[in-house]
Parts: structure tokens; sequence; C-alpha cells
């Protein structure tokens, strides 16, 4: 009976894995291809239709060199902000919580499960990461995207939410 159990677990938790894993849809040009994005060797980068530069890793994971380790850290939005005020990373201490605009620019919109391009940016969440924009018609919200399936929307302030952190090309 035992060994019945066991199996059982392990058929579920392959479910789990495999439910959790990226889908794509090859008859969709991708958005934001490989090419778009260049490497820069330090946990970030370049997105070239953009101009803008990407932390590869949400805040709270650690960049190994290929991936990003660690659990990433939820914020609420007014510590979001803050937390972007002080953050110094890849030589360079100008990061900001991207606008609305900026973060649904790396929507991958031909995946799911994260929408996101999983070269550029690995071991994002499938979650909720907050934007620096307020939401205009009530100042107890702000905007956020919602990298499962790539849509944006508000939320109230106090929510907890990811962070990925942006910053211009200084060049």
């Amino acid at each position: 009976m035992k060994l019945v159990q066991k199996v059982i677990a392990l058929i579920v938790m392959s479910w789990v894995v495999v439910s959790n894993a990226q889908t794509c849809n090859d008859s969709i040009t991708p958005t934001t291809p490989d090419s778009r994005f260049s490497d820069n060797g330090d946990g970030t980068v370049t997105d070239k239709k953009t101009n803008l530069i990407w932390m590869r890793c949400s805040l709270g994971q650690t960049w190994d060199g290929s991936t990003c380790t660690s659990s990433a850290a939820t914020y609420t939005w007014q510590q979001a902000l803050q937390a972007a005020a002080n953050t110094t990373f890849g030589g360079s201490n100008a990061w900001q919580l991207p606008n609305i605009k900026q973060l649904s620019s790396i929507v991958e919109e031909s995946c799911d499960g994260p929408a996101i391009n999983l070269y550029a940016f690995p071991a994002t969440l499938s979650d909720y990461f907050w934007t620096s924009s307020p939401y205009a018609s009530d100042n107890d919200n702000a905007w956020y995207v919602y990298f499962d399936y790539g849509y944006d929307n508000r939320n109230v302030k106090n929510s907890y939410h990811y962070v990925r952190l942006v910053r211009p090309d200084s060049n």
C-alpha cells in the first residue's frame, strides 16, 4: 500500500512541475525574441528596442552567472519604490521601478506561464509585478503586470507583489 501511495505522490508532483512550465505558441511571432536582448555579462540585459537596461532577476533573487537563484521577495508599492531607490547592482545605482509602459514592453505575447522571455529573464515567476505608475482615478491603487498571462491591471498599494528593476542606458 505504501508503494502505491508513493507512486501516486510522484505522479502528482510530476504533473505540478509540468503544469507550471512555460507554454509558447509557435504560430505566433515572438514579441520579445532572444535577439532583442543583449547580455551585459553582469546580471543585466539591454533591450535593443527600447534602450532600457533590465535586471535579469527579480529583487530578492541572485544572479549566479547563468540564472537567477534563491527566492524573489515581495513588496508593497511604497516598499518597491524605496527598494529601487536603494539598489546598487551591475555598477549602477540608477535603478527604478518601471512604469506600466516599460514593464509591459517585456511581456512575451506568444507565451504564458510566464509570459516573458526566459532567456533574458530566467526563473521569472508567473505572478504580479509592480510598476511605478499610480492608478489615476484611485490614489490607493497602482498598476501591475501579471506575468502569468501578460496582462496589466491595478491593485491596492499595500498589496505585496514582485519587483523587476530597470534603468536607462547611459550610452
